[in-house]
């Protein structure tokens, strides 16, 4: 794979799977912008990266946010070729107690923000003629629920359908959309079951694979997802969960 003269945002890539996707996508020649709340962190990434990668701090939730990150890529790179939606957040709270603010904070950040970011992306790109890649960042969760994290789930579903949506009105201009569905990923989401030994039992009893993923073979798999490797390849959710899905109980 190879992103020469590429140019490719990533939103929530400050750290976890969003750092492992940008650290990958400038290995393989892209210049990268980073994209997140997380200021500092985003700059030490980029730093980190090389390559003239660049942070800009951006509530993915926010259009006038995004309109100014993409306005300032496109100032200081060019125009990108590449998104890479991968900010998210979950807030986990039990169901009948949740605050319906909570609920829509998270629909905001991980649905709307895709949808308003992979909107403005794709009308840059289409004015200047580049026939380029969007992934999305999705989750297992799109298929199999858990009660705790009802918006995050229904999040996720969201996205794995407007991936499908938007790769058919995108497909005309030559753009393909696709996602990525990780399962259990060593990340700071994952920090808590970590630290649990019972947790991680039941994490690797529905774990074929036997362990959790690591945050680079998400990145990968999107790179290949962004890369011409995949260009008769859109509208896909890929599942990047050690075989969770295939299995239909626990031990």
């Amino acid at each position: 794979m190879s992103f020469e003269n590429k140019i490719a945002v990533v939103t929530g890539g400050a750290r976890g799977l969003g750092r492992a996707c940008a650290e990958v996508l400038a290995e393989q020649g892209a210049t990268v912008a980073i994209a997140d709340v997380l200021a500092d962190e985003a700059a030490a990434t980029a730093a980190d990266l090389g390559n003239g990668a660049v942070s800009i701090a951006c509530d993915i939730s926010q259009a006038t946010e995004i309109e100014a990150l993409f306005e300032r890529v496109e100032a200081d790179l060019g125009t990108a070729s590449v998104l890479v939606n991968n900010a998210g957040i979950a807030l986990p709270g039990e169901f009948l107690e949740l605050d319906p603010a909570q609920f829509r904070q998270v629909i905001d950040v991980n649905l709307i923000g895709t949808f308003l970011a992979s909107q403005r992306a794709a009308k840059a790109m289409v004015a200047a003629g580049i026939k380029g890649a969007i992934v999305n960042m999705s989750s297992i969760n799109a298929q199999v629920a858990i009660p705790a994290i009802a918006a995050y789930c229904a999040s996720k579903g969201g996205i794995m359908q407007l991936t499908k949506s938007v790769a058919l009105a995108l497909a005309p201009h030559g753009i393909r959309v696709n996602a990525v569905g990780p399962g259990s990923i060593d990340t700071e989401m994952l920090r808590g079951v970590n630290e649990n030994p019972e947790a991680m039992q039941m994490v690797l009893s529905r774990t074929p694979l036997g362990r959790i993923g690591q945050p680079r073979e998400i990145g990968e798999v999107v790179a290949f997802l962004a890369s011409d490797k995949a260009s008769y390849i859109t509208g896909e959710t890929v599942y990047v969960d050690g075989g969770r899905l295939g299995l239909n109980y626990t031990v």
